[in-house]
């Protein structure tokens, strides 16, 4: 690995022309452009590596900007190109353009061009491994476009904590078709939709990665490359995009994601201690590209139109602050096994001459603790050491570089036959030994490197499990808070059942006061019932005889009539009537009069009282629908007590299920914490070298482990006979909504008796409007009737006056013509004979009319009385029953509350430790007097409904 080199983000701007619709509203375009790194936005500048204008073509734009990262990436540096600004702004158009066409294609086919024909002209020594993937961020979730199965990928870091996409596919490559293949595929499922700013708007922020690992076949060295070509999507305001629905979705996500990378980048600006990569994803994968070791380049897009200048400037001042962020590139080579010794006995050498120093420190330090004075020439020289240590490291390097001589040719030396036999031996078992002493090496090396990497993952679990352990405890900490809040609870929920039970005795006698009233209610009704029943069929009767009278009216009327015509045309015939006789006829006209009059005063009595039959009739069909609706209302409130039973028994297996399943999750959090403590321990003792103590250590845990086994055991069955109890209270609940649907049947029963009486009911209520109609039919009758009786009457009169001044005439000149009368003397008498007979009968059928009216005028107001008397006692009745009913909702709906305050609180403060299982346990005690209570209150509420129906 190279040394590390520290370099900024590299930040260029660059601006698109005004678009058609910009055009057609006339927008100006605001930027002045006073350099090559400068833009002018309401007269203040903005400097940044290199501006380009709208003008700028795509090939000049790759040329000055991502050309050179080219050959960083296959010199072995990672790179990263990513595209800022606003939607609308051209970042797509900069990064992909036109895929296949050569004058209008983007960043990413240019580059992938460059990369090819890059690798073809480098030597044929190196091999090269080019891998790509491409994915997306959508609503925060990161979806494979090379594999649109993988929906929601995670991000995770290797073993050099560097945050990478784990699950993602990587692809081969081997040319740039396969290439642009992969990258159409990946666009084809890309999110864009349609916006008032922009026809194909990126909904995500797309990331296409190029991964290039390369080896020198002949040295053995490798050296890998990242590239990073994101597209992000572009902030947007909603007033002007018109976003909505799940566009609207999509918007905020964009512009969360984009506040967050603005906000890490300001964090690297002002160079704070804490830099917030995992608020986002997008942040997290990029980790490497901001602060880290990359060299990244950010294209900063920018629209000119005045109706932007806003979101312009914002931009602008993003990409200031991000020129300021500082990254730390190294280059990512791979030793091979000869740098590694090699590197491996410097330092060993340095080691020596170190520990060589440290000796010498301390045997100076012993000395002077002793009280010896060490001279000066005696004391330890930092310089001198420190020329030591460089004029060592420069023999060494000159061993390594100077060539071994031969035993031959070194001078002065004449070796015999057996020497130089035994020196030849000599070597070569020397040689041996340090054939020997490399593969000690090679070994060393290799368990260096082992041990490296465990140390480092040693290294990273206790880091990790630090970190748990301090989740661990704020979760530990936080449930003992929730136990004490639920100890709280729960004793509150037992002393309102204390209160629920002391106060249960007094309300169950008042419900028993109310449904014996209810009952002596309802009997004194049923017997008003039958009361207006037999008031119904004497009305029944008095309309039958008033028929009757109608009748015998009618028939009298037309005897009258007939009579009348008879007397006219005896006066029409000039014959001679007696004084007497007038005056007899003007007496029975004036009782006709008389009878007629009362007939009419008698007819609107019996319409009046009809009126009021039939508004007695329509209250009685009124209180029954209201009975009808209050039997609907009490079959519904069965059926809701039902479900709430069903709901409250899953609810409690789900609470049970859920308690259970936190119970064994904090054992097993308890059992983590203990191994990991021992495991901490563990790792001190043996950094202290007491690896007796560790042996202690670990037979101690064994043990709590054990005894936690023990303890989880014993909860274990607990939870169980807590789960027996359980089981016996849902079937006392089952056989509770046993009973509650066979109280539903029996209200399904009287809700048909019901429906049989309305029926009935409106069978009498049809026969009553028929007989309406006719007593209205027969109103008409009697009307024209009167009338005609009226004109008879006035004939009648005009006949009698006319009579009254032929029979004076006549009378004046009777005495004259005695003989010439004596024959029509007898004439008269016999007509007279006729008339009294026929007038004799009238005053008997008159009397016997008047007779029987007055009885139906003395039978009428005892009627009436009764009626009011019934009328009066039923309303006293319905009165005392609606407040009956007031009565028994109000104290119904008051422990309905409370029933599901109770359930609540004993829902919510469900125990989740030991604690929690004790007070369960007091409470299952209490348990049986609960269920009685709540079984007493199912079976009297069912009472009150089937009284209320009743």
């Amino acid at each position: 690995m190279a040394d590390p080199a520290q370099c900024t983000i590299k930040v260029v701007c660059r601006f698109r022309p005004l678009n058609k619709s910009e055009v057609a509203r006339g927008d100006k375009y605001i930027p002045k452009f006073t350099g090559d790194d400068c833009v002018q936005i309401a007269g203040k500048p903005y400097y940044f590596d290199r501006v380009f204008q709208s003008n700028t073509t795509q090939l000049q734009f790759y040329n000055a900007v991502a050309q050179k990262i080219v050959k960083d990436v296959l010199d072995g540096y990672n790179g990263t190109i990513f595209a800022y600004g606003q939607t609308s702004s051209g970042k797509t158009h900069t990064m992909e353009g036109n895929l296949h066409d050569p004058d209008m294609m983007g960043v990413i086919p240019r580059i992938v061009q460059d990369i090819f024909n890059y690798i073809y002209s480098m030597d044929e020594n190196l091999e090269f491994h080019i891998k790509v993937s491409y994915f997306e961020i959508y609503l925060d979730r990161i979806k494979d476009l090379l594999d649109v199965t993988k929906t929601n990928l995670s991000v995770h870091e290797d073993k050099n904590r560097v945050p990478y996409v784990k699950g993602c596919t990587e692809r081969f490559v081997c040319s740039p078709d396969e290439v642009m293949d992969a990258i159409d595929e990946g666009k084809n499922s890309r999110h864009v939709a349609v916006t008032n700013m922009n026809e194909h708007s990126s909904r995500s922020h797309s990331i296409f990665l190029i991964n290039i690992k390369q080896e020198n076949t002949q040295t053995e060295q490798k050296m890998t490359g990242k590239l990073y070509l994101v597209d992000l999507a572009g902030s947007e305001k909603v007033g002007k995009t018109g976003a909505e629905g799940t566009v609207l979705d999509e918007a905020k996500m964009i512009n969360k994601s984009l506040s967050s990378l603005g906000i890490v980048i300001s964090a690297l600006a002002e160079g704070s201690a804490y830099i917030p990569y995992r608020d986002s994803k997008m942040t997290r994968i990029l980790q490497d590209s901001l602060g880290g070791n990359c060299r990244t380049t950010m294209v900063i897009c920018c629209s000119p139109s005045s109706f932007n200048d806003a979101e312009t400037k914002t931009t602008l001042q993003f990409g200031q602050r991000a020129k300021t962020v500082k990254n730390t590139v190294t280059l990512n080579v791979e030793l091979t096994a000869e740098q590694w010794k090699s590197k491996w006995e410097k330092e060993k050498e340095k080691n020596k001459t170190l520990k060589n120093t440290v000796n010498w420190l301390e045997n100076e330090l012993n000395r002077w603790r002793k009280g010896e004075d060490v001279p000066v020439e005696e004391q330890f020289d930092k310089e001198k050491a420190k020329a030591e240590v460089l004029a060592l490291d420069k023999a060494l390097n000159n061993d390594k570089t100077a060539p071994t001589p031969a035993l031959s040719t070194l001078p002065g030396v004449t070796l015999t036959g057996p020497e130089k036999e035994k020196c030849e031996a000599e070597m070569a078992k020397l040689y041996k030994e340090m054939d020997d002493k490399d593969d000690e090496i090679n070994q060393q090396s290799q368990l260096l490197e082992a041990l490296r990497e465990q140390m480092l993952d040693q290294e990273e679990l206790l880091t990790s499990s630090r970190h748990d352990h301090d989740t661990l405890q704020k979760e530990l900490n936080r449930l003992l808070a929730e136990n004490e809040a639920s100890k709280e609870e729960v004793k509150e929920v037992l002393q309102a059942l204390e209160e629920l039970a002391l106060n249960y005795d007094q309300k169950s006698q008042e419900v028993e006061d109310k449904a014996q009233e209810f009952e002596a209610l309802s009997e004194e009704l049923n017997e008003k019932s039958s009361s207006l029943a037999s008031i119904d069929s004497e009305l029944q009767k008095l309309k039958e005889m008033t028929n009757h009278q109608k009748k015998r009216v009618t028939e009298m009327m037309s005897s009258l009539l007939k009579d009348l015509s008879e007397i006219g045309i005896a006066v029409g015939s000039k014959d001679i009537k007696q004084q007497d006789s007038s005056g007899l006829l003007d007496e029975e006209f004036t009782v006709a009069r008389l009878y007629i009059s009362k007939m009419k005063s008698d007819v609107k009595t019996m319409v009046k009282r009809l009126k009021q039959l039939e508004s007695t009739k329509a209250e009685s069909s009124q209180k029954m629908d209201e009975t009808e609706s209050e039997l609907t209302a009490c079959q519904l409130r069965v059926s809701q007590y039902e479900a709430k039973i069903k709901s409250l028994t899953d609810c409690l297996l789900n609470v049970e299920q859920k308690k259970r399943h936190l119970e064994e999750n904090v054992d097993s959090l308890n059992e983590e914490i203990v191994r990991i403590k021992a495991q901490e321990k563990v790792n001190a003792m043996e950094k202290e070298h007491e690896v007796q103590s560790t042996n202690e250590v670990k037979e101690t845990v064994e043990k709590q482990i054990q005894s936690h086994r023990e303890t989880h055991q014993r909860q274990i069955s607990s939870l169980r006979d807590d789960l027996d109890g359980k089981e016996r209270v849902i079937i006392e609940l089952q056989d509770l909504n046993q009973q509650i649907m066979l109280e539903q049947e029996r209200l399904r029963v009287e809700h048909e008796k019901l429906k049989a009486v309305d029926q009935e009911k409106s069978r009498q209520l049809q026969e009553l409007t028929v007989l309406q109609d006719r007593q209205e039919q027969a109103r008409q009758d009697l009307k024209g009737l009167e009338e005609t009786v009226a004109r008879e009457l006035q004939t009648l009169h005009n006949l009698r006056r006319l009579f009254v001044q032929d029979l004076s005439t006549r009378v004046k000149k009777s005495a004259q013509k005695d003989s010439e009368d004596s024959e029509g003397s007898t004439a008269q008498k016999q007509k007279i004979c006729f008339l009294e007979n026929n007038l004799e009968q009238l005053t008997k059928v008159h009397k016997q009319l008047v007779r029987d009216n007055a009885d139906l005028r003395c039978e009428i107001p005892k009627m009436e009385k009764r009626l009011r008397a019934t009328a009066e006692r039923v309303k006293g009745l319905e009165t005392a029953l609606k407040e009956a009913k007031e009565n028994a909702a109000h104290d119904r709906k008051r422990y309905q509350q409370e029933m599901e305050r109770i359930k609540d609180a004993a829902v919510v403060a469900k125990p989740k430790n030991m604690g929690r299982r004790m007070n369960l346990t007091t409470w299952k005690s209490n348990k049986k007097p609960l269920n009685s209570l709540f079984t007493r209150w199912k079976q009297q509420q069912a009472r009150e409904e089937y009284i209320i129906v009743s």
